[in-house]
C-alpha cells in the first residue's frame, strides 16, 4: 500500500503504522454483495414496469394515471435523496438503510396486492421512498468502511448497476408479464429485499452517532415541492399537455418559486437538508454539472429512444430491442471496473471524466450519421461505446465529491450530487422528447400525403405495432420520418457534451485520501452504537 505523506506533527512510523491498520471487515464481502443487491433492486424498479405498462393499466382501468406509475416512483426517490443523505449523516446510516429496505418492501407488497391505480400509485410512491435511500445510503456506507483511494474499485461496479438496471428492468418486466403476471415485477423484491435486510441487519458496523439530531422540516417540504413541480412540468409539459397550457405553465412558475424559497430556508435552517455550504466546493460543483450534463443527458437520451428507434426502424420486437441494449452494460463494466482499479493504485481520476465525456460526444456525432440502411451492429457498437465513456464517469464523479468532504458529511454530499443530476437527466430528457415529439409531426405532416394520414395518426398514437401494419412504401415514408426527427438530435447535443469536455478539464484533481485520520474518524462500532439519538 502507498503511504500518504504524514499529517504535520505526526511521526512517519506512527502514520504508517495507523495507514497500514486501515483494513476493511472480514466480512465486508458479503456487506458489499448486500449494497450491490439493494442498490440494484432500488434502480431496477424505475424501469422494470416500463414494458408492463399496457397491461396493469388495462387491468387496473387506469389508462388516464398511467404516467403516474413511473412518476410516483421517481418524485419520491429523488425527495428522499436528500434526506437519506442528511440523516445517515447525523443518526448513522445502519437503521436508515434499514428503513429504506422496510419501506421499499412495504410498497413492494401494496404494489402486488393492488386491486386498482390509486393503491398502485401509492405503493410506487412508497418503494420510491425506499428506493432513493437504497441507492444513496449504499454508496455513503462504502464511504464509511473504506478510504477513498481503496474505494474506487468498489464504486465502480455499483455504477455499472445503474447501466444494468436500465435494460435488465424493462426485460424483467416484459418477461412477468408475458410468462406469469405483472404482479411478480414487484413480488421478485420481496425474497431478495428481505435477504439483503437481514445480511445488513447482522453485519454492519458503523461509527457511533452521538448528536441531536434536529431535523429541517421545512426545507424537506419546500424541497418536496419543488421537486415535484420541475418534475411534473418536464413530465408533463409538451406531452400530457400543450407548454401554453395554464397548468404547465404554473408548475413551471412553481418550481421557480420553490427553488428560491428553498435556498433561502436552507441559509438559515439548524441542520439544512442540502447545505449551501456544499456549493463553495469546486468540485462539488464541477462534479454536479459534469453528471448533470454527460451521464443525465448521454445515458438517459441513449436508453430512452434507442429501444424505440430500434422497433421503430429496424422493425425489432420489444423484447428484442431491450436485448440489443446489452452492449452498453458490457460498455460500462469493460471501463467502470479496470478505471476503479487503477484510480485504488494511483489515486488519481481526474483523467477519466475527460476521456469519458470524450467518448460520449464522439457517440453523439456517430449517432447523428445513423441511416435507415445501416446494420443493427453498428448501433450496437455505438451503445456500447455510450457504455464506455458512461462507465468511465458515473461513479468516479461521485468518488470526487466524496473525497472532497469529510466523513461526517459525505452522505450529503453525496445524495446532494445524486439528486441534482436526477433532477438534470429529468430535465434533459423533457427537453429531448420536446424538441424530437415537435420534428417527427414536423416531419409527418409533410411527408404523409393527405388520404394517408388517417392510416398513420398523430406522432402520439404511433407504435412500432401500427408501424409494421402499414403498407410497404406507407411504412417507409414512417420509418424515414422517425429517422429524420430523432437522428439530427444527438448532432445537436454535441455542443451540450463540449460545455461537459471543459467542465472535466476544470475539475480539480484532489489526490483521494488513504490516510491515518481516516481511519480514525471511521473507527468501527458495535451495534450498540447503531441506536440513534432522539429527534427533535
Amino acid at each position: 500500500m502507498t503511504h500518504a505523506p504524514a499529517p504535520e506533527g505526526i511521526d512517519e512510523a506512527a502514520a504508517a503504522a495507523a495507514d497500514e491498520s486501515i483494513a476493511k471487515p472480514a466480512n465486508f464481502g458479503l456487506i458489499f454483495a448486500a449494497l450491490m443487491l439493494t442498490m440494484l433492486l432500488g434502480a431496477l424498479d424505475q424501469t422494470i414496469v416500463s414494458t408492463a405498462l399496457p397491461t396493469i393499466v388495462g387491468e387496473l382501468n387506469g389508462i388516464e394515471h398511467m404516467a403516474w406509475i413511473t412518476t410516483a416512483y421517481i418524485l419520491a426517490a429523488t425527495v428522499g435523496m436528500p434526506v437519506y443523505g442528511k440523516l445517515g449523516d447525523l443518526m448513522g446510516r445502519k437503521n436508515i438503510f434499514l428503513t429504506g429496505i422496510a419501506l421499499f418492501l412495504v410498497g413492494s407488497v401494496v404494489c402486488g396486492l393492488a386491486e386498482n391505480m390509486g393503491t398502485l400509485i401509492a405503493g410506487r410512491a412508497l418503494q420510491g421512498l425506499g428506493g432513493g435511500g437504497l441507492m444513496i445510503t449504499s454508496q455513503a456506507i462504502i464511504a464509511d468502511l473504506v478510504p477513498p483511494r481503496e474505494r474506487a474499485k468498489y464504486m465502480a461496479p455499483m455504477g455499472a448497476v445503474f447501466g444494468l438496471s436500465s435494460v435488465v428492468g424493462p426485460l424483467l418486466g416484459g418477461w412477468f408479464t408475458d410468462e406469469h403476471s405483472w404482479r411478480w415485477a414487484f413480488w421478485i423484491n420481496l425474497p431478495l429485499g428481505v435477504l439483503a435486510f437481514f445480511v445488513a441487519a447482522v453485519a454492519i458496523k458503523l461509527p457511533r452517532k452521538a448528536v441531536q439530531v434536529t431535523l429541517d422540516y421545512l426545507g424537506t417540504a419546500l424541497m418536496a415541492a419543488a421537486v415535484t413541480c420541475t418534475v411534473l412540468f418536464a413530465s408533463w409539459g409538451g406531452t400530457q399537455y400543450e407548454w401554453s397550457d395554464p397548468l404547465v405553465i404554473g408548475l413551471g412558475v412553481g418550481a421557480v418559486l420553490a427553488w428560491v424559497l428553498f435556498f433561502v430556508a436552507e441559509k438559515r435552517a439548524k441542520e439544512p437538508v442540502i447545505p449551501l455550504h456544499l456549493f463553495r466546493s469546486p468540485i462539488f460543483n464541477v462534479a454536479t454539472l459534469l453528471g448533470m450534463i454527460v451521464i443525465g443527458l448521454g445515458m438517459f437520451a441513449i436508453v430512452g429512444y434507442m429501444p424505440t428507434y430500434l422497433q421503430m426502424v429496424y422493425g425489432k420486437s420489444a423484447t428484442e430491442s431491450g436485448l440489443l441494449l446489452i452492449p452498453m452494460v458490457v460498455g460500462i463494466m469493460a471501463t467502470a471496473l479496470p478505471s476503479g482499479a487503477v484510480m485504488s493504485k494511483t489515486g488519481k481520476y481526474k483523467i477519466y471524466p475527460i476521456v469519458g465525456t470524450v467518448i460520449i460526444m464522439l457517440v453523439a456525432y456517430l449517432m447523428s450519421t445513423l441511416d435507415v440502411s445501416d446494420p443493427v451492429w453498428l448501433v450496437c457498437v455505438y451503445v456500447g461505446l455510450a457504455g464506455a465513456g458512461v462507465g468511465l464517469m458515473m461513479q468516479t464523479l461521485v468518488l470526487a465529491v466524496q473525497n472532497d468532504f469529510p466523513a461526517s458529511e459525505v452522505g450529503t454530499a453525496t445524495s446532494a450530487n445524486n439528486f441534482f443530476r436526477e433532477i438534470g437527466a429529468t430535465l434533459g430528457t423533457a427537453v429531448v422528447g420536446a424538441v424530437f415529439a415537435s420534428r417527427l409531426t414536423d416531419q409527418l405532416a409533410a411527408s404523409i400525403p393527405p388520404e394517408a394520414a388517417a392510416k398513420v395518426g398523430d406522432s402520439d398514437s404511433l407504435t412500432p405495432a401500427l408501424v409494421r401494419a402499414l403498407p410497404a412504401d406507407l411504412r417507409e415514408t414512417v420509418v424515414n420520418s422517425y429517422q429524420e426527427a430523432l437522428v439530427p438530435i444527438f448532432l445537436y447535443l454535441v455542443p451540450v457534451f463540449a460545455v461537459g469536455l471543459v467542465l472535466a478539464f476544470v475539475l480539480k484533481e484532489k489526490p483521494l485520501a488513504d490516510t491515518a485520520d481516516w481511519h480514525a474518524e471511521n473507527a468501527p462500532a458495535d451495534d450498540a452504537a447503531q441506536t440513534p439519538t432522539p429527534v427533535a
